[in-house]
């Protein structure tokens, strides 16, 4: 992984839980904007997995490679990330989000855009007490609804 004194020079880091629809795994067409971002040092992928909630409520695991996306070069970049901050708890609690005959991508990454900010504010003694993300479906349907009573 890092060294005590990489970890002091890194920026947020964050999760996502990407749920594909049933019968729709995933294309690997979001891969290239993922590469993007990390060759533009946006960001820096901590660890990528795949799995998969069967009917029944149990997870199972997914190999990158074997969920046949169309673009394997950027499959390739992605295959072998892994960094150790996600575990089978993690993956566990990432599954109880999804629903049952639906695979997920499970993403962590450091922010490293925000790093210097970050860096900053450490240094200055001031700790992050709370984060939190508010997706982009809540956002649109706050909108909406807003729109609605207009």
């Amino acid at each position: 992984m890092t060294s005590a004194a990489g970890i002091d020079g890194m920026g947020p880091i964050d999760y996502l839980v990407i749920e594909f629809p049933a019968g729709r795994p995933p294309d690997g067409s979001a891969l290239p904007v993922l590469r993007d971002l990390v060759g533009r040092g946006i960001i820096r992928v901590l660890n990528l997995a795949f799995l998969r909630k069967e009917g029944d409520g149990s997870l199972t695991g997914i190999d990158i490679a074997d969920i046949g996306l169309e673009c394997e070069a950027s499959v390739a970049l992605f295959a072998e990330e892994t960094t150790g901050v996600l575990d089978d708890g993690d993956l566990r609690e990432a599954g109880a989000a999804l629903h049952p005959g639906r695979s997920a991508a499970v993403l962590i990454y450091e922010n490293t855009w925000a790093a210097p900010l970050s860096v900053a504010l450490r240094r200055n003694g001031a700790e992050t007490v709370a984060a939190g993300r508010i997706p982009v479906e809540a956002i649109l349907t706050t909108m909406d609804s807003l729109d609605d009573k207009n």
